[in-house]
Order: C-alpha cells, then structure tokens, then sequence
C-alpha cells in the first residue's frame, strides 16, 4: 500500500497497533504468571481485559472505515516482548524479577501511548471523530496502566528488589502505593 495521504498513514498506523494488541493478547498472560506480587499479577490480568477491548475499539474503527481486519506485524512491540521474555528466562529474585516485568510493561505502555496519541490526532485532522474518540479513550486507559505500574515500582516492588526481600508478595502491604506519580520503574534490574 503506497502511503500517499495521510488517511493511508493512519490505516498503515491502524494496523500496526491492531497487530501490536493482539500481541499483547499472548503477552500478557505469561507476564502475569511470571509475576510474584500478588498486585502486579492483578495488574497485568486488568490490563488483559482491557486489551481485549483495545482490540474491539480498534475492529470498530475498521468497520467504520470499511476495511478488513487485518494488521500488520507491529516490530516495535515484537522486540518488547522479546526482551521480556529473555527476562522472564532469567534466573532472578522474584521481587528483581517483578521490577524487570514492570520495566518491560512500562515500555510497552509508553509505545502504545505515543501511537494512539497520534492516531488520536490523525482521525481528529481527517474528521473521523468517533474513532478520535475511541483512540482518546484507550490513550487514557494505557496512561492509567503505566501509573499504576508506576506506583507497584515505588511504592514497594523497587524496594524489595533493591534489598533481594524474598519475604512472600502478601507482606506488601506494608509499603504505601505512592499515588499520582509518574515516575516510572527505578529499578536497577535490566531488561536484557
């Protein structure tokens, strides 16, 4: 397809992120079960549903443009879940392990929320308002993802893993969840 006006970009876009999301679809379960804080594993499983309904969102656009559903393979997701699951073969402290699954959450979640900002902003320029609207609404969803991710990493995953903690992930309670802040993962775990 030869991208020729900016409606063919944001099609080209459109399937890059229905790709991106069914992805996430098989990604996200692994990542859940790999978990052991019992809140992050929450975490992930919420994510999943909404996911799914990302993936409806998107079937929607499609329909309302009259286009198939069909995706192309989104590469930049692809090496994101590459590298998670290169972690998840790690042999790590559960709470180092935690903190690794949250930075490569957090990758993901901050690509997802560049491409629907700017799928946001191309069906705003092409009058598509419904779908502006659609893309707006996950574009909230994967921001509420990435702080809740967030708050997991400060508020007490960075610090068990910071310590090698391997008391049981129900013990968390004790930690307060720091709310509103966007920091990210501080973790000194690494992704590779």
């Amino acid at each position: 397809m030869a991208l020729d006006t900016l409606r063919d970009l944001y099609i080209d876009e459109l399937k890059d992120m229905f790709n991106a999301e069914k992805q996430l679809l098989k990604a996200l379960p692994k990542m859940a079960k790999k978990a052991d804080a019992s809140e992050l594993r929450r975490a992930f499983e919420e994510h999943l549903a909404q996911t799914e309904e990302h993936v409806t969102r998107i079937q929607q656009v499609f329909a309302e443009l009259g286009l198939p559903e069909r995706g192309k393979t989104c590469k930049g997701i692809a090496g994101i879940i590459s590298e998670g699951a290169e972690l998840m073969e790690e042999d790590a402290d559960p709470a180092v392990m935690d903190a690794g699954l949250i930075a490569g959450g957090q990758r993901a979640e901050h690509y997802e929320m560049a491409a629907y900002g700017t799928l946001r902003a191309y069906a705003e320029t092409l009058g598509f308002t419904n779908a502006a609207r659609l893309h707006q609404q996950t574009l909230d969803e994967e921001k509420m993802a990435d702080q809740k991710l967030s708050e997991l990493a400060e508020g007490f995953i960075n610090a068990m893993a910071e310590e090698g903690d391997e008391e049981p992930a129900g013990q968390a309670q004790r930690f307060e969840v720091a709310g509103g802040r966007n920091g990210g993962n501080r973790s000194r775990s690494r992704m590779s």
